[in-house]
């Protein structure tokens, strides 16, 4: 029997997802996507990423490994209606043995514009010692495929950023007025 192929995945920089839309059950009180349902759809489009990463389904049941969430940073930028067509952008920022670090963008699928964004850093883990462990070699193979497509995309000005009232909105006084 021969061996089966090695086939290098192709990756677009930055990947792109395919057009989802909310759940009827994701709209909340105030007539729009409830915040929790925004990660339920980042999550969609790094499934999609993932699959060409070789972090798929079948790696999870038959591997020792996954992918857990370390760290992540939301931001919204405007409200998803349950009518509304997006597509999500996933950028590998970087990588090593055992992480990355993703910058993803959802906009309106046919007029562009920013909904959300999020920054996660994901760790490979080994389900049986629940210990960050290092990817597979295939699997460091696909993402540095990955991080040569997005090696030319330029940093996204919103990595990093910290939460804080800025400076113009403190109140010189303290306690309640």
């Amino acid at each position: 029997m021969s061996a089966k192929p090695k086939i290098n995945p192709l990756f677009f920089a930055p990947f792109v997802s395919s057009v989802m839309r909310a759940e009827a059950g994701w709209i909340d009180a105030n007539g729009h996507l409830n915040m929790a349902y925004y990660n339920v759809l980042f999550e969609r489009a790094l499934d999609e990423a993932f699959d060409l990463l070789g972090l798929n389904r079948a790696y999870y049941e038959t591997q020792p490994g996954t992918i857990f969430v370390a760290e992540a940073h939301l931001a919204y930028q405007r409200e998803i209606f349950l009518d509304t067509p997006v597509r999500i952008t996933v950028q590998l920022i970087d990588y090593d043995t055992k992480r990355m670090h993703l910058y993803l963008e959802m906009r309106h699928a046919a007029e562009g514009w920013l909904a959300a964004t999020s920054e996660l850093m994901m760790l490979h883990i080994d389900r049986t010692e629940r210990k960050v462990s290092a990817f597979p070699q295939d699997i460091l193979d696909a993402i540095a495929v990955m991080k040569s497509a997005h090696s030319a995309l330029a940093r996204p000005d919103a990595l990093g950023r910290k939460i804080e009232v800025p400076a113009s909105g403190r109140s010189s006084k303290v306690g309640l007025h």
